[in-house]
């Protein structure tokens, strides 16, 4: 097994799936930053490409893989804008989410018990970090061994404000790089997809579309699968549907 996944495999992650990521991550993690935890989603059917949730000690980034895995879609939120964590445990794996402070709440489901508490205990320890106002939170909670140099003296105001300023800028401009959308994110409680009149008029439709209009179809459910505005398992659902007309 490669040296570098072995600190992320600590509550039976996916070796796969971390492999994957950890060598894409390599591209776009920015200066100083660090990875502490991965989770991956482990469904009770059997998921060859699982989403996986990255923590590192500058933001929270979401991992779609699309494409038969060929590619994967990266959707990152700085620390700064995130105002609190969740978990919610259920009889089959744990759901996790968090909201930001434009009222956006982005979830990912059917990640295993454990991995959903050390994820929600890392990321409470960041934002309570930022809100004492400490330099670059550290990413040795779970793995890193302590050593003599753990908690070196740094000028935590002017990092604090370079670090910030810097994250906004990422943030900023990766979310307009990577968004499936040329309009900006629209919180999912302002506009709730109307799921109760689709699944009702789909049955009279579907069958008279065309095959384009069905791919037409199933990317939409996709786009608002990616913004938030529906549940992975809300998508499955359209997607087996539509699936059976072509």
């Amino acid at each position: 097994m490669k040296e570098h996944i072995k600190n992320f495999l600590n509550e039976e992650q996916d070796p796969k799936a971390v492999e994957k990521i950890t060598s894409k991550l390599n591209d776009i993690l920015m200066r100083g930053e660090e990875i502490g935890y991965i989770g991956v989603q482990k469904k009770p059917a059997i998921t060859v490409f699982p989403d996986s949730i990255v923590l590192t000690n500058k933001r929270i980034i979401i991992c779609k893989p699309k494409n038969l895995g060929l590619s994967m879609d990266f959707v990152d939120y700085g620390w700064n804008i995130i105002t609190a964590t969740f978990v919610k445990e259920n009889i089959l794996g744990s759901e996790f989410s968090f909201t930001t402070n434009t009222d956006i709440t982005v979830s990912i489901d059917y990640i295993p018990k454990i991995q959903a508490r050390k994820i929600n205990t890392f990321a409470k320890e960041q934002l309570e970090l930022l809100k004492e106002g400490n330099a670059v939170p550290k990413t040795e909670t779970f793995f890193a061994e302590p050593s003599a140099e753990a908690h070196p003296q740094i000028e935590a105001e002017p990092q604090v404000e370079e670090v910030e300023e810097v994250e906004t800028e990422e943030v900023n401009d990766y979310a307009e790089i990577i968004s499936p959308l040329p309009q900006p994110v629209i919180p999912a409680y302002n506009e709730p997809t109307p799921i109760a009149e689709e699944k009702s008029s789909k049955d009279k439709s579907l069958a008279e579309l065309s095959k384009e209009e069905l791919f037409d179809k199933l990317q939409n459910y996709k786009k608002l699968l990616d913004n938030g505005l529906i549940l992975q398992g809300e998508y499955d659902a359209f997607k087996k549907e539509i699936l059976s007309y072509l």
